[in-house]
């Protein structure tokens, strides 16, 4: 005895039959995008902890650059400036100006 296949049961045959090729389809070009955006995310893991290191050597550099000591030493080699002595310091005083 053989069993009769309806429409129904035909069209959801062909539906499954186009709709399971098609759906491993979009899951292969989802894992692609997948990987391709994990490799984009840890590049730019890489470039933040490389900008991360670099920012603390531009303010370690700062930080030696703007040394008190350093800058009275520049100012006493490279442009002959020494401390002023009480004697050399003149105060101005400016009466009857106003600030606007």
């Amino acid at each position: 005895m053989k069993k009769k296949i309806g429409i129904t049961d035909k069209l959801f045959m062909y539906v499954a039959a186009v709709l399971i090729p098609l759906l491993l389809v979009v899951d292969a070009v989802q894992a692609t995008r997948y990987k391709r955006l994990e490799k984009e995310v840890a590049a730019l893991e890489d470039k933040q902890v490389e900008l991360v290191e670099e920012n603390r050597k531009l303010i370690s550099d700062i930080s030696v650059l703007s040394s008190s000591d350093r800058i009275e030493q520049l100012a006493e080699q490279e442009l002959g400036m020494h401390k002023a002595k009480s004697n050399e310091i003149v105060r101005v005083e400016i009466k009857g100006q106003t600030h606007e």
